[in-house]
Parts: C-alpha cells; structure tokens; sequence
C-alpha cells in the first residue's frame, strides 16, 4: 500500500500502547496480510475499539530490534470514541491522584483532579478504592488523560464492589432511570388487571377468520421447564395428541410487547441495555422485575398472555402445520430441569404422558438437525456456588440433562420456523420490508487451517476442503472422537474460538453452526431487546399495529448495538466467573493440581485445571532448569539442552504460586 493512503475504521489497542489497524480490502486473505501496526507514538491517543482516521507511513523499523519490519499507519483523527466511562481503582502516584483502569486494553491511567464536590483530601481518601470515571481531556501534548469521577463504588477487594464494577466497566447499571421507575410502578398496580381484561375481551377463536386476536390455550396441558434458581419463566410448552393422530406443540413465550410499547420510557431503557447480564450472584435485568418477574413470568396456575409458535407435529415430528400468534396460557406445573428429569427416569408422575411425548418428538427434531450438519458442542459450563457474604465456596460444572436438551430443541424449532415466517411476509417489497435474524457466518478459512494444523499435532484430523473449509459433519466427527477424553475440553474450545461470532442483522446468510438457512431470536423477549421486536413483527403481520418505515429503518443500527452489548454482558459475565475461580483457589496457594496445556506462547504455557475448569500461566522462566524456546509450527516449548517439550493439549500436574484476584490471574510451575 502506497504511505500516505488514508483509511477509516476501529483501531485496537494493546496494553502496552501499540495498534493495530485492519485496511479494508476486497480479500480477507489481503487484509490478514495488510494489518497496519500503530506504533505508541503515531497512536495520536486513539483507545481501543475507536473509530480512527489511519495513514499509511510506510515501514516500521523496532528500535529494540525485538519486533520485525512491518507496514505502520499513524493515527490522523479520531473520529468518535468507543468508550467514555472506565471503571478501574484509584491510585496515588507521583502526588497526583490517578485512576488505573481495569478494562486490559487501556493502556494509561486517567489522572482525576480536585473538584468542588471532590477536593484533594477527600480524593486522598479513597485511595484504593473502585471508581466510575468519565473520559476528559487529553491534551496532544500530556502523556495521560484528565477523568472525572461519575460514581464511587467502593473499597476494592469487596464482593459487592467488586461485583458492581465489572458490571458498570461493561455499562450495565442495575439501578434504572426515575422514568422506567414510574413506569415499572404504574405496572405494579395496574398489571393484573391489564391481563384480566384481556382475558375477558378475547374473541373465541376461528381459524376461517383473520388471524387477529388471541387464541385460548388454558385448556391444554402446559408447564415450564427452568433452572431451580430461576425466577422468571418466559417460556412454556404445551401439548395434547389430535384427533387425527398428529400431535399439537404449542411454544409459548411471554407476551413483553403487550407491557412495552415503542418510545415509552421502558422501552427506550431497554433498547439501551439490550440484553440482561448474568453474574456469578446476581442478575442486571433488561427489564424491571414488575416485569421479568412477574407480569411476564409465565407462572403455574396463573392466566398469563403469550406470543406463541403451534405445531401440527406428526409421529415423526415433521411439520404438518403452524400457527403463529397470541395467546393467553395457564401452565399447569412449573417444573426444574431435575424434577422434570425424573418423572422422565421414574416413568410416571405430574405431566408424565406430556413430558414423554416431548422428549420423543425432541430427539427426532435433535436427529433431523443433526443428520444437516448442525455442531453439537455441548461444553460443560461451570458455575460457582459463593455463601451468604459472596465468598466462593465450591466450583461445579452444569450438568446437561434430557431435559435441558428437550427445551433447547423445542425453542431452536420455534427460533427458525418464526424466522423463515417473517422472511416469506417480507420478501414482497410490502410496507413490512424488514426482519431481525440471528446469523452465524461459515468461519474464516484460515483459522479452520489453523485449527487443523492444531489438531493434527494433538493427534486427530479434520477433514477440510483444499481452501480450508468445513463441514458442520466433520466437525461434529472430531467432537465425537474427542468424548471422554482429557483434551475433549481443550478441542472443544479450540474449535469454538475458530468459529465465526454470530451477531443479528437484517441481511439473512443463514446460521452455520446450527445448519439453518434461516434463524432468528424469538423466545426470551425478557432478556434480549431483538426478540421483543420480533414479537411485535409476529403481531403486525397478523393484523396488530403496523411497524413503520422510519422504525424499520432503525433495525440495521439496532442490529449492532444488540450485537455489541450481547459481547459486554459476555465478557461481565465471563470475567465474574473468573474472578471468583481466583479467589477460590487463592487460599490454595502451594497445593498441586492436575491440568492440561491450553496454550503456548513465547512468553510460556496456559494451562488449565481439570477440576475447576480455572486457567492460568506458567512464565518461560518457570518452565524448567533450561532454556525453552518457542516451536510455533508445533504449538510448543522445547529445552535446548535438555530437548524437554512441553505440547498444546498435554496434560501437566501443576503447582499454584500465586493468584491475583483483581487482575483474575493465576501463576503456576510444573510440578516435576
């Protein structure tokens, strides 16, 4: 590329101040090939994630001489930022009060001044503690930028403080604005009694009639399935076996629309956060609890109102028919997943006849979206059990049961069949020409060559084509191979991280992991802002308030911000769990455990523990009593004069040296 080409797009920083700039081009494979490096100098104070004006300035020569000659870019103009809050933990430093910055990719610390509401001494003060900090100033000449205090959270170190910061670092707050407040209050009162008319003033349903209206399924078996902590229920199914030996399946999922209507201040507070986020402790809902708790929590015994996908479903699950739109349900039981289970394991109980007959249709639905090509990942997930003071007192991995897998093939059924609905009623050009879909996008080639080259060295093949494509089979031939065995974890990472992120969008390319040509999100409209939209798409094609052009052309934006607030929530979420698998093991310090290599670097080895699924580092230094070079093409550390290899995917018993909990860092040596 000729220097001085100027280019515009996100920059993304390093902890140690470099960027680096992908140029758009035609060709993925060019622009793996044309990254431009930002040296700190040219960065012209650009944080990641901002959206940078780049010119190209040719090769970059390292002083040091550590780094290669590369293709550099300097940063011209920021053209918006990415972030304007931070969340990190005051700091005295050279007489200055400073704040150092938990999110990793901010490379300096924000320099607080004295205000009126804040003056020296009471900054003195709260040296140590967590703060909200808004981004001020940065002048072209100061090496660090000014930042004023929005929040103090408080001490670090303190369950609370620590759990509220990793919220607010992401920008999910679980307070809500006085405007969504009164709202949530009017509800309060007003709620139960919406529903009861409601109730009243449905119309008997007709099938020879328009499809406006709610169908009354309070007369047909129905239940729950959730977590035994769970304490919303937006889903439900109902079942009963027809006359002519077909079988009806009702997905009921609660009707939100109903409750919060476009432009009202529930609303907008709802498109803002776009997805609840789920701590090791807690829930930020995207929704008041008057809400997610209550009004649309589809409880037993309780007429509830629904927006429902029906299936005519014959012996074989094949779908003979299906009817989509609103309804008013009674579940007849609120089931766990465990006592679900074992009425399933018992052959008999609440519900027994129903819960057989879905789990028989369930596996037949698994089978056909399996036999397309659909990865079964089927990861164990882990979960921390803490005491009544937040303090983590055992780690678990979830275990998947039928019952788990029954709900996930009902709703995947639903997700798609909505999805192919609204892409028929839009395709026509008609008033209603946009949809939302939930899309995932084949993976890149080169890290499905990567993925290969890994796996072949720990022993298995994946079949790829000679570009480096895959198919969801021989994917789901390499999790087969792998089960029951140590690396099974590790392969199983491996291959999500080459896998494409799926986002939502307004452009359909099918979803590659799950093999449908068409997908969307249609059942958690409690705690996903694009499902809600959904439902009101679902209602005005069936004769409800029509959506109109200008909103519709609000979807694309909406799209991805969903997407982007779905990434934060998953790395709050992610980050809890790790800061609370250090603090469970911080007390362990000394002790040895078994574990496996998940990485190798120049800089050492990632391990990560069989037991708690808890990952750390061993540094190059503490390898051995040698000197451990990196073999990249083998993904491993080998002795240089003792020819000791340390390989990805093997398995190593470990001792814990230290863990830091507030950087959720963990050291370890090999134990020999």
């Amino acid at each position: 590329m000729a220097a001085g080409e100027l280019y515009e797009g996100p920059i993304t920083m390093t902890r140690k101040g470099f960027g680096f700039f992908a140029v758009p081009t035609a060709s993925s494979e060019a622009l793996a090939k044309e990254d431009l490096l930002i040296p700190p100098q040219w960065a012209g104070h650009a944080l990641s994630g901002d959206i940078v004006k780049i010119e190209a300035a040719g090769l970059y020569r390292d002083p040091s001489g550590r780094m290669p000659e590369r293709e550099a870019g300097k940063v011209v103009a920021i053209v918006s930022r990415a972030r304007e809050t931070f969340v990190g933990t005051l700091i005295e430093e050279n007489g200055l009060t400073m704040m150092a910055p938990d999110y990793k990719k901010m490379y300096v610390p924000l320099v607080i001044l004295p205000s009126t509401s804040l003056g020296a001494s009471d900054l003195a003060k709260l040296h140590g503690h967590k703060v909200l900090v808004r981004l001020g100033e940065w002048a072209a000449d100061k090496e660090y930028p000014l930042g004023t205090i929005e929040e103090v959270i408080g001490k670090a170190g303190v369950h609370e403080t620590e759990m509220r910061a990793l919220a607010l670092g992401q920008g999910f707050s679980s307070d809500f604005p006085p405007g969504v407040v009164a709202d949530a209050r009017r509800l309060e009162t007003e709620g139960q009694e919406m529903i009861a008319k409601e109730v009243r003033e449905m119309r008997p349903y007709s099938a020879s009639e328009a499809t406006k209206g709610r169908r009354d399924f309070r007369h047909v078996p129905t239940c729950t399935i959730d977590p035994f902590d769970a304490k919303d229920f937006d889903d439900a199914l109902s079942v009963q076996k027809l006359p002519d030996g077909n079988i009806e399946v009702g997905v009921h999922i609660a009707d939100v629309s109903y409750f919060v209507s476009p432009g009202t201040e529930l609303d907008k507070e709802a498109i803002a956060r776009a997805t609840s986020v789920y701590l090791v402790d807690r829930t930020i809902p995207m929704l008041p609890e008057v809400l997610s708790n209550d009004l649309c929590s589809l409880k037993p015994d309780e007429d509830r109102l629904a927006v429902s996908a029906v299936f005519t479903l014959d012996s074989e699950a094949n779908i003979e028919d299906v009817w989509f739109g609103e309804t008013v349900i009674h579940s007849d039981k609120r089931f766990t997943y465990e006592n679900a289970q074992e009425v399933l394991d018992a052959g008999s109980g609440t519900m027994h006849e129903e819960l057989s007959t879905l789990l028989a249709l369930s596996k037949k639905i698994r089978a056909r979206r399996a036999a397309k090509g659909a990865i079964e990942f089927d990861t164990a997930e882990v979960k921390i059990e803490l005491d009544a003071e937040g303090k983590p007192i055992a780690v678990h991995l979830k275990e998947r049961k039928a019952t788990n897998v029954l709900i996930e093939d009902f709703m995947l059924l639903a997700n798609e069949a909505v999805a192919k609905h609204l892409s028929k009623l839009t395709s026509n050009g008609g008033p209603h020409f946009q949809s939302l879909y939930r899309v995932h996008d084949a993976p890149d080639t080169d890290r499905i060559e990567n993925l290969a080259n890994l796996l072949r060295i720990m022993g298995y093949h994946l079949k790829t084509s000679g570009a480096g494509t895959v198919t969801g089979a021989e994917l789901n031939k390499l999790m087969e191979s792998v089960k029951g065995k140590p690396e099974e974890y590790l392969v199983k990472m491996a291959t999500l991280r080459s896998m494409s992120k799926a986002v939502y969008t307004t452009r359909n390319i099918g979803h590659f992991g799950l093999a449908f040509d068409f997908y969307t999100h249609f059942t958690s409209p409690i705690r996903r802002y694009p499902d809600l939209v959904i439902h009101r798409l679902i209602k005005a094609h069936a004769g409800g308030d029509p959506i109109t052009p200008s909103e519709m052309q609000t979807f694309d934006k909406l799209a991805i911000h969903s997407s982007e607030r779905e990434v934060a929530a998953s790395d709050a979420e992610r980050d809890s769990i790790k800061m609370k698998q250090v603090e469970f093991l911080a007390p362990r310090i000394g002790e040895e455990f078994d574990a496996v290599i998940s990485g190798v670097t120049e800089r050492g080895l990632y391990v990560e523990l069989n037991e708690t699924h808890a990952d750390g580092m061993i540094n190059v230094r503490n390898v051995g009593d040698d000197y451990f070079e990196y073999d990249e093409k083998h993904y491993r550390l080998v002795g240089k004069r003792t020819h000791k290899a340390y390989q990805l995917g093997d398995p190593i018993k470990v001792k814990l040296t230290a863990a830091r909990i507030a950087e959720k860092e963990l050291d370890f040596v090999p134990v020999v």
